[in-house]
């Protein structure tokens, strides 16, 4: 049994459960106070939403690449990612079943919750979802076969439609969520490819058609400080809609992403990699903790 809960710690990456709750609420709080009320219910029910929502989405990345995961060479994302250091469907801790399972039950328990919203906003986030699953889907199965990376620019929508889905608890379809999008997205993309430009021993092995793969170390790396670039750009433009508390908690997140763009570039490295990974975790939390601040007060 112990064990069984250790694989599923794993599997699920429960240690970042904080930082998607933060980043699904920060949309929440947007719409709270774009539509002028709180409520302690939708709260609730939206950390309930986004918890299990972002872990099942987590567990069917893991499903569906169970294959070509034991390919692995390389343990360094591992590490980073799993708490107790091994993928557990790979490693046989879990079946495959098991993991299918316990996908659809996060997936139902998601459902359930959703479905206790009002019209229209269960509707709203159940498209939201939805759509991240079936793109969570595309992203794995087509980046194992293209030459141009479709699969990222198409596969990463799929994070940043998560704060969209916490406004569409409350909120509805308008240009305040549209300006956080645009600022989202970008950020997404660079992300990715700093995941990536970790595992690329890893991507090589399984065949994945990864950015560091497709343009080597300084493409990833253009790639990244381009698409971080962009990101600075689409913030200012959203920033026009918050107020001095999300600005404070944005510049923070520039200085940290600019120094995570610098490490990278000047080592071009596994661990500088794994340094800018972090960083832009604490850039995520910096910027949703200032959405939410900046929304309730």
């Amino acid at each position: 049994m112990k064990e069984t809960v250790k694989a599923i710690i794993d599997l699920t990456r429960a240690h970042f459960f904080l930082v998607w709750i933060l980043l699904f609420y920060s949309g929440l709080a947007l719409a709270f106070k774009n539509y002028g009320s709180f409520s302690w219910d939708i709260t609730f029910k939206a950390i309930l939403i986004g918890l299990f929502g972002f872990e099942g989405g987590l567990v069917l990345n893991d499903y569906v690449d169970r294959k070509r995961d034991r390919l692995d060479v390389e343990e360094s994302l591992t590490t980073y990612w799993r708490p107790f250091k091994s993928r557990p469907l790979p490693s046989g801790r879990i079946s495959p079943n098991f993991a299918l399972s316990f996908f659809l039950l996060l997936s139902g328990l998601t459902g359930l919750v959703m479905f206790t919203l009002p019209y229209p906003n269960f509707f709203y986030v159940f498209i939201t979802m939805l759509s991240s699953c079936i793109i969570e889907y595309f992203y794995q199965v087509k980046r194992k076969n293209q030459t141009f990376p479709i699969a990222q620019l198409v596969g990463r929508m799929d994070f940043a439609l998560f704060p969209v889905a916490g406004y569409f608890c409350y909120g509805r379809p308008d240009n305040l969520i549209l300006l956080y999008l645009l600022f989202f997205y970008p950020w997404t993309l660079a992300h990715l490819a700093v995941n990536d430009f970790i595992d690329t021993e890893n991507d090589r092995a399984r065949g994945i058609k990864s950015i560091p793969v497709l343009y080597g170390t300084q493409g990833t790396l253009l790639w990244i400080l381009g698409f971080t670039l962009i990101h600075y750009f689409t913030a200012s433009i959203f920033l026009k809609q918050l107020g001095d508390i999300a600005l404070y908690g944005f510049l923070s997140g520039f200085l940290v992403l600019g120094f995570a763009n610098y490490k990278l570039i000047k080592e071009k490295s596994q661990k500088a990699g794994l340094s800018a990974l972090f960083l832009y975790h604490v850039s995520l939390v910096l910027y949703s903790v200032s959405i939410i601040l900046d929304s309730l007060f």
